[in-house]
């Protein structure tokens, strides 16, 4: 269900988790797969349908919008609601009003203002330009994101659907790389 408005801290952004773009893969034994023939070739290589064909995710996304569009009115200065906003409109194909919500993100909560949640904002600015297709400042910003002290790990950018739109770009796998364990020297 969408964000409620109410006067403490807006949702946490891991739970735009449970919405995925249009990229994502389905997961196995949801009812949200698509028929037919031709869309069985494409569940078989883990592509979904884009978002702009799928009437009912486009309602539930804007219902979403409506609902953290206030929460983001009630509370302009508030990052990680910006960035949920930033999400839901990436995945509409909105990409400048969520660009510009995931910069404000970052504006407002600065890695020098708070080098907790901070981070967070950068992660979250590449994560919807990822979304939103804008590459360039995806792996700018996520080079930025995985600097210590960081919470991105290996495992999130290897196997979160989040990333997808950047597998296969050099510097996203230089980045992942970069993030990768070590081997021990002596086994």
């Amino acid at each position: 269900s969408p964000p409620r408005l109410h006067t403490g801290h807006a949702p946490d952004p891991l739970r735009v988790a449970d919405i995925r773009p249009p990229w994502a893969p389905h997961r196995r034994g949801t009812s949200d797969a698509p028929a037919g023939r031709s869309r069985r070739r494409q569940r078989r290589r883990g592509l979904r349908p884009p978002l702009r064909r799928d009437d009912e995710a486009r309602a539930a996304f804007t219902a979403a919008r409506t609902e953290q569009e206030k929460i983001v009115w009630a509370q302009p200065d508030y990052g990680p609601a910006l960035c949920v906003l930033g999400l839901i409109d990436a995945a509409l194909g909105r990409k400048d009003e969520a660009l510009r919500e995931a910069r404000r993100a970052v504006e407002v909560l600065p890695v020098d203002k708070d080098a907790i949640n901070g981070p967070l904002m950068v992660e979250y600015l590449a994560m919807i330009a990822a979304w939103a297709g804008d590459k360039d400042l995806a792996c700018e910003q996520l080079a930025i994101a995985v600097r210590p002290p960081s919470t991105v790990s290996y495992g999130q950018l290897r196997l979160l659907p989040f990333w997808d739109p950047l597998r296969g770009d050099p510097r996203f796998e230089k980045i992942l790389a970069s993030v990768a364990p070590k081997e021990e020297a002596n086994k």
